[in-house]
């Protein structure tokens, strides 16, 4: 299977259990590490032929944006779902980052693998 990798993505949203946490949107970070048979655009060089990581960017982030979970798994999943909508994807690796989530950590991050059905 090929893949399309999009590194560090940022964006901004509310999500925690804290107060606070539900007052500010926070920064995460999105790793989407994107499954597909990329063969033909490989053989025709058309972009027709590939999978549009732009358009698929930009749907990531405006539905993270939006978001209001509790839970970085639930964002994760949301995040997986988009990208499972769009033509092409059979699969999705999804890693959402909260920086300075814990004291004494750089980071927490929660990691999914979801594939298309049928």
């Amino acid at each position: 299977m090929d893949r399309i990798i999009i590194r560090d993505l940022l964006a901004r949203c509310v999500i925690g259990i804290n107060d606070d946490e539900r007052r500010e949107k926070q920064d995460v970070i999105i790793n989407l590490v994107i499954s597909a048979d990329l063969s033909r655009a490989c053989r025709t060089d058309r972009f027709e032929d590939t999978i549009d990581y732009r358009a698929l960017k930009k749907r990531v982030v405006d539905v993270v944006e939006k978001s209001n979970f509790f839970l970085l798994e639930a964002l994760a999943e949301k995040i997986a779902d988009v990208c499972l909508e769009t033509d092409g994807v059979r699969e999705v690796q999804v890693s959402v980052d909260k920086p300075s989530a814990l004291r004494f950590a750089r980071s927490v991050a929660v990691e999914i693998t979801r594939r298309r059905d049928g």
